[in-house]
């Protein structure tokens, strides 16, 4: 899997980390490129075309700066932001959690999206579970994506864990009993139960974590290079019409499956989660 994902960044290519003349470049090429790991439905490929509600956020922005195409590169989510910072692709489209250990390599875009956390179970929920701590209460097998805000969870409290790439393998995990439980978004569970109406699974709903007693309020935001500083402010400036008018947000994002639930609350800003004061 690691050769694969070296392969396919390999044969990628993008622009300078840093460039201030990047959204000029981008305007000139017709063409961003975006990092994506294929999570419905966030960002994923559908019949062999990008969709997503992050993607179709990115296409009404870019088209408003003068962008008219947003072209994807598929990765693992682990691999995204040093995808990233290879220089692979120009920016990563996934409703990424803003976190600090994140703000640390890469520039985050102002919230897109709102999270909660929910569970993939067996059919009927054998084991009776709600949330993390009744996950680590039973002792019993959790998935988590790699690199996603639902690992960091276990390890805060403790839990082990086996990881896997996309939230297909974790499914699979589920349903061949290699877990008894996958941990993820609730946007994201629901739509992949909503789409494999086939699965024995049941999805519970959805809650917000609490990790030393703190509630792990959390937002996903695109990931920009650091001081491609331009390109990322004026993404924010048409980011804001849109967040700013639940009615017109819904057009873009709704079909996919989002309501004003994950309309951002515009107290919570990239700086505070940056910061891990949020």
């Amino acid at each position: 899997m690691g050769a694969l994902v070296a392969g396919v960044l390999t044969a990628c290519t993008s622009t300078d980390s840093g460039d201030g003349d990047l959204l000029q470049k981008l305007r000139d090429k017709g063409t961003v490129t975006v990092g994506f790991a294929g999570e419905a439905p966030y960002s994923f490929e559908q019949n062999g075309q990008l969709t997503g509600a992050t993607v179709a956020l990115h296409r009404e922005i870019f088209g408003k700066l003068g962008i008219k195409s947003v072209e994807g590169r598929n990765v693992d989510f682990g691999s995204l932001i040093p995808g990233l910072q290879a220089n692979r692709f120009d920016l990563v489209s996934a409703g990424m959690s803003i976190l600090p250990e994140r703000c640390k390599q890469a520039s985050f875009s102002d919230p897109e999206f709102n999270y909660t956390t929910a569970l993939m179970v067996r059919k009927g929920n054998p084991h009776g579970l709600t949330d993390m701590d009744s996950v680590k209460a039973k002792g019993v097998k959790l998935a988590t994506m790699t690199g996603a805000i639902e690992s960091d969870y276990a390890d805060s409290l403790g839990i082990n864990k086996t990881q896997v790439a996309t939230p297909q393998d974790g499914m699979d995990a589920v349903t061949s009993g290699r877990a008894d439980v996958f941990a993820l978004t609730g946007i994201s569970l629901n739509w992949m139960k909503k789409n494999n109406p086939k699965a024995a699974v049941d999805v519970t709903p959805s809650f917000v974590a609490v990790i030393d007693g703190k509630p792990q309020v959390g937002a996903g935001a695109t990931v920009f290079r650091t001081g491609d500083d331009e390109l990322r402010d004026a993404y924010n400036a048409e980011l804001k019409k849109i967040t700013s008018d639940p009615k017109k947000y819904l057009d873009i994002v709704g079909k996919f499956g989002f309501t004003e639930k994950e309309l951002p609350d515009p107290k919570l800003t990239t700086a505070s989660l940056c910061a891990g004061t949020a």
